[in-house]
């Protein structure tokens, strides 16, 4: 009989930078410290004395936490919120353009103003963006229900998951791999299009069962899609792309290479990769993502009965940012980012409960960042520094040692053992978008899966003043990871 895999999270390290402090409060509790110093060679103590609000204010923006961070920490978020609203950022709307359209253009708002769908001659397509000189290709993606699997089988399966992985940072030119799994309001025009082409609607009582059935559970259901998205670091496979060729070519054939190998490590891992997206119908994704009620338009336009789209088309109407949710087309959405996995060994399929919420709209992504295996080392080795640098300070101030540095080292010297042993580091982020048609189901949404997060054993975060951004991260295929 075969023995049930567990897993277990590293600790998260919530060491600053000097003396535990983060940099904003590093920057603040330095500009304080200097300008005493020079009011006191000037004016001595009595002028110390006069600036006492402003050591006040220091110490209550460093030592006041609100959501696990202290005032301070919150600054440059709320700065930048408030400036783009100041400057009208937070609201976008498409307008009617004159001009000649750019081939492939998304139009998507914010930070993704820039990336458009590029098609080679062999009909595969990919998000190019320019800026971070990536190139993305989306997968669409299923597996067999996993909690129904025998434990050996799972065990295989992630087992073979994490090898995958392995190759890919091993490659050197993968910048990041994204796994996205959403439930999306279904029209129940692909159940129909099946019955008409392959079923009896004429047949005594069962036909007349199934066309009402079809006609009534059809577009209650909530059906779940599953996305692989891979971004080509297009810098870091500049020799392979100019021995391709050169150019967008060239990357389209490294690209093709990467996918076909990405394929099949996925299927050793229980994965079916059902094909990679084209064009319309990556911008079909995120068209519903920002608007789920045009699934059942897009599908019943689609000849094939998958929802397709034009890429110009893939972006909202419009789109509204606040400071705890933002507000698209046809729903509202909140995305949380996972600040804590599990803290102790726990099943491989330790979120079911967050993933099966009855009722629940969601977008759940899973993003990996290969590491060179030099920089995981030096981090590494800054890391265990700053820990024993920590205690010998306390052990100096006679402080009693802290249980969570020792977990915290203990974790650190594994994955120095797993490097020098040759795994590959993988740096990984877990973002949870909830959607809903009003702000009331939105909140009552996001109370249920904080429970079901609870249950899990995961700490969420709600992602206050950056919510545009983090929708883009975390609700498209776009392999992004940085917020």
């Amino acid at each position: 009989m075969s023995s049930v895999l567990t897993v277990k999270f590293p600790t998260r390290s919530r060491r600053g930078i000097l003396l535990g402090l983060t940099l904003p409060q590093l920057v603040l509790v330095s500009s304080t410290l200097a300008v005493l110093l020079a009011t006191v060679v000037t004016a001595g103590l009595l002028g110390a004395v006069v600036l006492a609000p402003l050591w006040l204010t220091t110490a209550v923006l460093v030592g006041v936490r609100r959501d696990g961070r202290s005032l301070i920490d919150w600054a440059p978020l709320a700065g930048r919120f408030a400036h783009r609203r100041r400057t009208g950022q937070t609201l976008w709307r498409t307008r009617p353009v004159s001009r000649p359209r750019v081939e492939g253009l998304l139009h998507l708002p914010g930070t993704a103003a820039s990336l458009r769908v590029a098609t080679a001659d062999s009909g595969a397509a990919a998000v190019h963006d320019p800026h971070t000189q990536t190139l993305t290709a989306v997968a669409r993606v299923s597996s067999r229900a996993f909690a129904l699997l025998d434990p050996a089988t799972q065990t295989a399966n992630v087992s073979a998951w994490g090898r995958a992985l392995a190759g890919i940072a091993r490659t050197g030119r993968i910048s990041t791999v994204q796994v996205l799994e959403r439930t999306v309001p279904n029209s129940g025009d692909s159940l129909t299009r099946h019955w008409t082409e392959h079923g009896n609607p004429h047949a005594p009582i069962a036909g007349q069962i199934y066309t009402e059935l079809l006609a009534s559970a059809g577009p209650a259901a909530a059906p779940h899609e599953a996305y692989l998205a891979i971004a080509l670091d297009l810098k870091a496979a500049k020799r392979l792309i100019s021995q391709a060729g050169g150019g967008l070519a060239g990357a389209f054939t490294v690209m093709e290479q990467t996918t076909s190998s990405v394929a099949q490590a996925a299927r050793n891992a229980g994965l079916t990769v059902s094909g990679w997206l084209g064009p319309q119908e990556i911008a079909a994704v995120l068209r519903t993502a920002y608007d789920p009620a045009a699934t059942a338009h897009l599908q019943q336009w689609s000849a094939t009965g998958q929802a397709e789209a034009d890429p110009a088309a893939a972006g909202p109407v419009a789109q509204v940012e606040e400071a705890d949710r933002l507000v698209t087309d046809s729903a509202r959405h909140a995305t949380f980012w996972i600040e804590n996995w599990p803290r102790t060994e726990t099943s491989p399929g330790f979120l079911h409960s967050l993933m099966f919420s009855a009722g629940v709209r969601r977008t759940f992504s899973l993003i990996y960042a290969p590491q060179g295996i030099d920089s995981a080392l030096r981090d590494v080795q800054r890391r265990k520094a700053a820990i024993i640098a920590d205690a010998s300070e306390r052990q100096r101030r006679g402080q009693v040692d802290s249980e969570a540095d020792s977990v915290e080292y203990a974790d650190v010297k594994t994955r120095e053992k797993q490097l020098i042993s040759g795994h590959a580091d993988v740096a990984l982020t877990g973002l949870l978008t909830v959607s809903a048609d009003t702000d009331q189901d939105l909140d009552a949404a996001c109370t249920q899966i904080e429970t079901a997060a609870a249950d899990a054993q995961v700490d969420l975060r709600r992602l206050i003043y950056q919510q545009a951004d983090a929708f883009i991260t975390a609700a498209l295929p776009l392999a992004r990871s940085t917020l």
